[in-house]
């Protein structure tokens, strides 16, 4: 029945990314349970190569995370086309991109050594006893900047007659629909931003190099699934740059005084996601995070009650 369900939508112009994507929504609540039962899952994910995991999940902190993969370009394909620009002559950095940022740890996934993130006693204690079925990102809540997963994201220009004025950055999963603005337009930050869960994000120019500046954040996001605090005091300064054609590096300088011993330096990279053999482009599916969500029933669980430092 299964193979038959499978030929019909394909038959129906159905991606593949989208049938992976669906048949992981039925799978939810199986797995989630199968996590409580102490169920691990195999290694060899690779969100930036669009890789799963062997068995299709991912297990982490006693739950079970779907990762069906998302289809991107292979390392012969990276330098298949030149870098592409923008009509005002600046490296064209849209995607859609896979990859590019931290999921289960940033300390490992920015590049780090295990203890090289210089996080301060209270932050590393804080850290080391919380639980990723407490995440704030498992209720619907926003993903952290630097934050992603195993689905595409991109660069959205806005342009009006004065030019490019902002950049929104668009995550398909991003859960509670909202999205990051980056200004364009040369205005500085607030002197008292509103701490919020994205922050306030101004941008530049430098060469090829987009270079985002962002404060104001509050204190409610976690950094990863591991549950890395941060304080308001966080300031992040992200450097993007494309080498080639099918490949985004973020290089990013993180500074929380409240959190951090001193300012540590990570790199992330993305690959672009591979284009719809239909449109020849890439596009972001529709997620609506509280459509039939069964995350937390299923588990047994209240999610994303782990908000903040309190806990």
């Amino acid at each position: 029945m299964a193979l038959v369900r499978y030929n019909s939508a394909v038959s129906k112009g159905l991606s593949v990314r989208q049938l992976l994507i669906a048949f992981s929504t039925v799978l939810v609540a199986a797995a989630t349970v199968a996590a409580q039962r102490g169920l691990q899952s195999d290694p060899g994910a690779d969100v930036a190569k669009g890789i799963p995991s062997p068995t299709g999940r991912e297990s982490n902190g006693g739950v079970e995370f779907i990762n069906p993969g998302t289809p991107v370009l292979s390392d012969a394909e990276l330098n298949s086309q030149p870098v592409p620009r923008l009509p005002d002559g600046h490296i064209d950095l849209t995607g859609p991109w896979v990859g590019g940022g931290t999921i289960a740890d940033i300390e490992r996934d920015g590049g780090l050594k295990p203890g090289e993130l210089p996080l301060l006693p209270w932050a590393k204690e804080l850290r080391d006893k919380r639980n990723s079925k407490d995440d704030p990102y498992t209720a619907c809540l926003p993903m952290a900047v630097l934050r992603t997963n195993p689905y595409p994201w991109k660069f959205v220009m806005g342009y009006t007659s004065k030019g490019l004025t902002h950049i929104y950055i668009l995550h398909e999963l991003m859960d509670d629909g909202t999205h990051r603005v980056v200004y364009m337009d040369g205005r500085k930050h607030p002197a008292a931003p509103l701490p919020s869960w994205l922050g306030h994000s101004i941008g530049r120019w430098e060469g090829d190099a987009l270079v985002v500046d962002t404060v104001g954040f509050n204190d409610k996001f976690w950094f990863d699934r591991h549950g890395t605090p941060h304080t308001e005091q966080l300031h992040i300064v992200e450097r993007y740059t494309r080498p080639n054609y099918g490949t985004l590096l973020n290089d990013v300088t993180l500074e929380d005084p409240g959190a951090f011993a001193r300012p540590v330096k990570l790199q992330f990279r993305a690959r672009l996601m591979r284009p719809d053999r239909e449109t020849g482009t890439g596009d972001l599916m529709e997620f609506i995070c509280n459509e039939d969500n069964q995350y937390g029933s299923a588990g047994g669980f209240k999610p994303g009650t782990g908000a903040g430092n309190n806990r």
